[in-house]
């Protein structure tokens, strides 16, 4: 049987090994899981894309992160709940 070595940061190992746990097994299993996949589908076993947000999402990002044509704060839960349902 051979050996894999790969190098991740701890943090991101912490969160797999976390994570897999959470579904029963182990990271080397989901690294045997995710590589007899990626043979099955001849690549990947998933898509690989750019996340490109749409123009109208882009829009929205520029405007949040420049703090234009924001509504509120508001003072309550209440405030901001009737100010989107006026809309």
């Amino acid at each position: 049987m051979a050996n894999l070595q790969i190098r991740v940061t701890d943090e991101l190992k912490a969160q797999a090994d976390e994570l897999f746990a959470s579904l029963g097994f182990d990271t080397s299993t989901a690294v045997r899981i995710f590589l007899t996949a990626a043979l099955e589908n001849n690549g990947l076993p998933f898509e690989v894309k750019h996340n490109t947000p749409s123009k109208e999402m882009r829009q929205a990002i520029y405007e949040s992160r420049n703090r234009i044509d924001l509504n509120g704060p508001y003072d309550t839960a209440e405030d901001a709940v009737n100010a989107m349902l006026e809309d």
